[in-house]
This record gives structure tokens, C-alpha cells and sequence, in this order.
């Protein structure tokens, strides 16, 4: 096996359960090619109890360092993921989210895929989403995988399941690295590093288990993330990756999905938007 280290970075905020952030971390360790470093952000304020489980488990990891950024405020997340980037040790930083869990193999077939291609900067996978039940799958996000067919599949919908990406430090920083970009905060850093010349592509598997539910379904839609889509389309086509009649598009599309009842959205990404 391959010995390219790598970082896992994992924000985690207040709205984090302790039960879900002991499932990611143990999906994080218990890998056939385990991370040879966790950086942990607290963006702002979050539970005692995970805090005395991070810090139990820091001191008794072995071959893994566990380093915790703990910001006294909430910065939002692409200034949390910004600060975590530039924290982690190594150029191949995979990221991971609080509440989802990692397959076994997840980074071993990931850090494969960069000694393969040795000009990839941004690979991820497929997503399997679940509610409560990881052996009861109700839906699989699927995503292009080469680079041509993710750099046009972008300037309609995020190519990446953000939770299952790994990239390199360095290409990020390129980019200028996360920035604050509410709901968006990936998905703009991924336009930015295409434009910027990056080889990306996603291993057409699903690495990732990632936590569904109605709370999921309510995030993604309201008048408030009605705005923030339309400003995000509204850089991108500042940015010329798109032109006015993807933007007009792109607007209305997403418009409807985000003021529709909440069980109807749920129904419109099970059946339209995953497979």
C-alpha cells in the first residue's frame, strides 16, 4: 500500500450531535489506509460532551495526530474550512463532514487514485444517503466522473458530493482556498479551481454514507436559500463560467425546487435528482 500521507479535515459546529460525531470520527480511524492526521475544527461553540469524547480519543490514537482548532465564534463554514486547510500538515487533505460516515476502503481507493494520476487535484465518489438506518438506503447520488464531464456538469448542478472529496493543499490555496459563500461554500471552490486548471475527477462508487431526513430536505429550501442560490449564480456568472441563459435557467430550475412544500422537495430529490 501506497505510503502518500494525508490529513482528514472535519468541521463541526453546535448543531452536531455527539452520537453522529463518534460514528464519522470511528468511520475516519477504522480505514484500511488510515489518515495520518485529523484536523477538527469547532467553528464557535459545541457540546461538552464532544469535546470530552475529541479530546479522550486524541490521547489514545497512536499512529493518527488529532489536532483541534477551537474558534471562539461561530466564523461560518467556508472561514472554518479555510483556517482547517491551512492547519493541515499535508498536501492531500480529504474532507469529511460530522455527521456522515466513511466506507472502510474510502481512502485507500482515493490516495490510489492520485498515485494513478499524478496531475489529479479533486477526486470524489458517489453518495448512498440513509435516515436512520445505514442498511436502509433510499437514495444514490451519482455524479460524472472525468474531468471534461464534471467541468460541464458544473455549470448546472455541484459535481462533487462535497463530504466524499480529497484534494490537494496546494491546488486549493490556488484557487484562493473556501470563502464565505453560504450553502455553497464548496461547490464555489470547486468552479474556482476549474477555472483555474484543475484535474478533478469522482471514483464511480459510493465511498460515503451520507444522513438524509427531513431536517435535510428543510435546509435546502426557503425564501433564505432562495437568496443565497441566486447570489451564487449571480458570481458565477459575473465569473463568465456561465452564460445569461444558463444563469436564467439555473435560477428558475432551483427557484422552484427551494419554494415548493418540503415534502415534495423531498420526493423531487429522491426521484429526479438521485438515482
Amino acid at each position: 500500500m501506497t505510503s502518500l500521507k494525508f490529513s482528514v479535515l472535519l468541521p463541526i459546529y453546535h448543531g452536531d450531535k455527539t452520537e453522529y460525531v463518534k460514528e464519522a470520527i470511528a468511520s475516519i480511524i477504522n480505514q484500511t489506509k488510515a489518515p495520518d492526521e485529523v484536523v477538527i475544527v469547532y467553528d464557535g461553540e459545541v457540546s461538552r460532551e464532544i469535546k470530552e469524547y475529541v479530546f479522550i480519543k486524541s490521547q489514545s490514537l497512536e499512529n493518527i495526530q488529532m489536532k483541534i482548532i477551537d474558534l471562539q465564534q461561530n466564523r461560518g463554514l467556508g472561514e472554518a474550512l479555510r483556517i482547517g486547510v491551512e492547519n493541515c500538515k499535508y498536501d492531500i487533505i480529504a474532507r469529511m463532514d460530522a455527521d456522515d460516515i466513511s466506507q472502510h476502503d474510502r481512502f485507500e481507493k482515493q490516495i490510489t487514485y492520485f498515485c494513478k494520476y499524478n496531475e489529479l487535484d479533486v477526486v470524489g465518489s458517489y453518495i448512498a444517503e440513509f435516515e436512520s438506518d445505514t442498511q436502509k438506503i433510499v437514495s444514490i447520488r451519482k455524479v460524472p466522473t472525468s474531468h471534461d464531464e464534471i467541468y460541464e456538469y458544473m455549470k448546472k448542478r455541484n459535481p462533487f458530493n462535497h463530504m466524499t472529496v480529497m484534494f490537494k493543499k496546494a491546488a486549493v490555496i490556488r484557487a484562493d482556498s473556501y470563502v464565505h459563500m453560504p450553502y455553497f461554500e464548496d461547490y464555489y471552490l470547486w468552479v474556482r479551481m476549474a477555472l483555474n486548471g484543475a484535474t478533478m475527477k469522482n471514483i464511480p462508487e459510493v465511498l460515503v454514507l451520507s444522513r438524509a431526513g427531513e431536517s435535510m430536505y428543510n435546509r435546502r429550501g426557503g425564501i433564505k436559500y432562495l437568496r443565497h442560490e441566486v447570489n451564487f449564480q449571480r458570481k458565477l456568472l459575473q465569473m463568465g463560467f456561465i452564460g445569461k441563459s444558463q444563469f436564467l435557467i439555473n435560477v428558475l430550475i432551483r427557484g422552484v425546487v427551494r419554494i415548493i412544500p418540503n415534502r415534495i422537495r423531498k420526493f423531487v430529490y429522491i426521484t429526479s435528482l438521485r438515482k
